[in-house]
């Protein structure tokens, strides 16, 4: 019959209080120290620098000294909520203001001077052919009294191009007398160039070599005296869309980086007066998108041939250009480009139409919107009569003509800087992303005393919370290892025959028992994963 001998083994107390980090270690031999868990909140309240969380978050009872501090911070956060809302939203509109001020300097570039003279085509240049070509423009009838023969009507084609330069208001012949800064100047200062006015003339419109100025008042400009030549004036039969009622030339005063636009842009000179025009040079500077509406040149951008820098008279008369061009297939002779240039029977039927169309829908046809960097001139206009009886004498008698005709011809156009110095108008942020930033930090610092290094706090407490959660739930997620039998062990008679009790031991499995242990403590040693034999009993 076999014999069964029951051994009971018992542990040291010490085993016990280490049970929970040793069934820890027995789990997995390979497996990472544990780490450290994350702090509850009261820990986290107690330690962080946001004002007031840590008189609310604290272990115990919810006290009523407790919800007077959560009242009181929470109505912080509101109000802090509040304004930074405001402030965001101010920001967001992307508000400006203007800044003006005012720079003197030593020399200043004098300003492009363009004039026109308000009647189109000489009379006594006209030929009758011109006549002929042009009698729905200027409706003007045949020089000869018995009208236009058989022969007449077998005229070339008009060139519109040849009959504006050819019959224009030449220079020569009106200009008496020119002075700049004291030295004299002449028509050859001047350069043609084309408006709606037909042939007009822009001194020192080089932008390569412009002319500079080096005092201001009068004196130190432009002066020129004109003959407009009244009796070259076409004759007014019936009204047409050239009928002019006026007498004297237009003027613009303008950058060189912009071409003219004088009948928009230009303002009258009357003849028999000497007008003074006092000029202030401003420069201005607005802001791109989304805090204004301006346009910056692009490097390499031609606009209109000769003009490298984008301004609105330059993208008006592309604009202009374009849309006669798509609707007569012809250009006017003030536009440019390569077009071929619109017959006088084009003129009247289609492109001034046009034109008068393109001008009048131009902000809903042609979007022009303000350069980022703009030279404008303000002015200040006064007048004087001239000539007196004495002059008028001298001037008839040097230009070889009568009294009358000085007093309804002759003019003076004077023209200066009123001081050597510019107005500097820009257009700045008025709240930009520092004023936001600054705004946000001071309201935190008020209402709850935060701080951007207080937000890196709660970033960080909130990592650890997940970082633990998500330890927990990997650990549970493991299958669990074979855990040593108990602490009794059966044995056999047969297994124990002709064997040392510590042979017996050694045959167990590896981390029920070490074969180290002896019976009745002859060697006694701590095994940090088994624990300390106290007895050993069969």
């Amino acid at each position: 019959m076999p014999i069964e001998i029951v051994c009971k083994i018992k542990f040291a107390e010490e085993d016990e209080k280490q049970k929970e980090k040793e069934e820890g270690d027995k789990e997995s031999l390979i497996e990472e120290p544990a780490r450290p868990r994350s702090r509850d909140l009261a820990a986290f309240a107690s330690a962080s620098t946001l004002h007031g969380l840590g008189h609310i978050c604290r272990s115990g009872r919810l006290g009523v000294r407790q919800t007077l501090w959560a009242l009181a911070f929470l109505a912080s956060l509101a109000f802090f909520l509040y304004q930074a809302a405001k402030s965001a939203l101010l920001y967001l509109e992307h508000p400006h203001v203007m800044a003006l001020d005012e720079e003197a300097i030593r020399e200043m570039v004098f300003p492009a001077i363009t004039i026109c003279n308000i009647n189109r085509y000489r009379h006594s240049a006209l030929t009758d052919a011109d006549i002929f070509h042009l009698a729905n423009m200027t409706g003007l009838p045949p020089k000869d009294r018995d009208g236009h023969k058989a022969t007449d009507l077998l005229y070339p084609d008009p060139d519109m191009a040849d009959i504006v330069n050819r019959t224009g208001h030449q220079l020569d012949d009106m200009l008496k007398s020119c002075n700049f800064s004291g030295e004299n100047c002449s028509s050859r200062d001047f350069t043609v160039v084309y408006t709606r006015y037909g042939k007009c003339y822009t001194f020192n419109g080089d932008r390569r070599n412009p002319r500079v100025t080096r005092q201001g008042g009068m004196g130190n400009g432009l002066e020129i005296m004109l003959d407009i030549q009244q009796e070259e004036y076409l004759p007014i039969w019936r009204e047409t869309n050239e009928t002019s009622f006026e007498a004297g030339i237009r003027v613009q005063i303008h950058s060189q980086d912009e071409p003219p636009y004088i009948h928009q842009l230009g303002f009258g000179v009357s003849p028999g007066f000497q007008t003074f025009v006092s000029c202030q040079e401003q420069r201005l500077t607005y802001l791109p998108q989304p805090w204004g509406n301006c346009r910056a040149s692009v490097q390499g951008e031609q606009m209109l041939p000769g003009y490298d820098t984008y301004s609105i008279a330059a993208c008006r008369l592309q604009c202009e250009k374009e849309a006669v061009v798509r609707s007569c297939h012809c250009r006017m002779v003030h536009m440019p480009g390569n077009e071929s240039i619109c017959s006088p029977n084009v003129y009247i039927e289609c492109a001034d139409h046009t034109l008068d169309a393109a001008v009048e829908d131009s902000q809903e046809r042609c979007s022009c919107p303000t350069p980022c960097n703009l030279t404008r001139y303000g002015k200040e206009i006064s007048m004087v009569r001239i000539p007196n009886k004495g002059s008028a004498r001298y001037l008839a008698r040097k230009y070889n003509k009568n009294e009358t005709y000085i007093r309804e011809n002759f003019l003076v156009l004077d023209i200066f800087f009123e001081a050597l110095n510019y107005e500097a108008i820009e257009q700045k942020k008025a709240y930009d992303l520092a004023g936001l930033l600054g705004d946000i930090g001071g309201q935190m610092g008020l209402f709850i005393g935060a701080s951007i290094l207080t937000i890196l706090e709660i970033l960080d407490y909130i990592y650890e919370v997940i970082r633990d959660r998500v330890s927990r739930v990997l650990r549970r997620s493991k299958p669990p290892l074979k855990k040593p039998s108990g602490s009794i062990a059966t044995l056999g008679l047969e297994e124990l025959k002709d064997q040392s009790p510590c042979e017996t031991l050694g045959r167990h499995v590896e981390g029920a028992y070490n074969a180290g242990i002896l019976p009745n403590h002859h060697h006694r040693h701590h095994y940090p994963h088994q624990g300390v034999f106290e007895d050993f009993a069969c």
